[in-house]
């Protein structure tokens, strides 16, 4: 199924819920839609339509529990959830972006991807974004995936920190893997013998959401975690 026909299915089947709303109901849910990506705060839904809170609330819980609506977490402003139409993804400004996992700042996953990108460029001496991307996707060492926009931003915060060198391929020497003016990345001097990994962010245990059941002799184990055994290898 293609995501323009999982759009259409998940409008199809909005429609036909909301067919069974009560007028207030529909009211609450329309002005929620209408917001489409930037949703909207439960107030400001009150002041615009006019509806007594205590009908405003049983209208909200219900369309959140038919999963009409979703709540989340506006990073601007955390003591306000929007409400958004289910049929649409919340804008940056509501979430922050990749780098946001529940209106919160995942400091752990930046660490965690800043340390790889380093290790890789120091062990292949120069690295491109592609390959780097390409290599966490084939190691699978964080379970979550990782996109090219966020190795690129990881890239620039090493380079504005003296870390890393963005430079040209010349199609010789350390660059002989990478085509002859292709932008690669390779450790500074200043950084090249003091790349230092985190203990807990240099590991896929750093970034696992399953962390909280992982033990010795368990179902999940670090003695059985292939994403724990890549990381060894590399």
């Amino acid at each position: 199924m293609s995501v323009l026909q999982g759009k259409r299915k998940r409008q199809e089947l909005a429609s036909a819920l909301s067919a069974s709303l009560s007028n207030e109901e529909r009211a609450v849910y329309n002005i929620i839609r209408e917001k489409k990506e930037m949703g909207i705060w439960k107030g400001d839904i009150k002041r615009e339509i006019k509806i007594p809170e205590s009908l405003l609330n049983k209208a909200v819980k219900l369309l959140l529990s038919k999963a009409l609506i979703k709540e989340v977490v506006n990073v601007q402003n955390k003591s306000k959830k929007v409400l958004i139409a289910a049929e649409f993804e919340p804008s940056k400004e509501i979430t922050g972006g990749e780098w946001y996992t529940e209106g919160k700042l995942d400091t752990q996953f930046i660490e965690a991807l800043s340390e790889v990108c380093l290790k890789l460029i120091l062990r292949q001496k120069v690295a491109t974004r592609q390959g780097i991307l390409d290599w966490t996707i084939q190691s699978g060492v964080f379970p979550g995936g990782v996109t090219a926009g966020q190795v690129e931003q990881i890239l620039k915060v090493l380079v504005m920190e003296n870390k890393v060198q963005e430079v040209n391929s010349t199609g010789f020497g350390d660059f002989a893997s990478v085509p002859v003016g292709e932008v690669c990345y390779r450790l500074t001097k200043k950084a090249g013998g003091n790349v230092k990994v985190g203990a807990m962010a240099s590991i896929p245990c750093g970034v696992c959401p399953r962390i909280n059941f992982c033990t010795p002799n368990g179902v999940i184990s670090p003695t059985i975690c292939q994403y724990y055994n890549k990381w060894l290898d590399f």
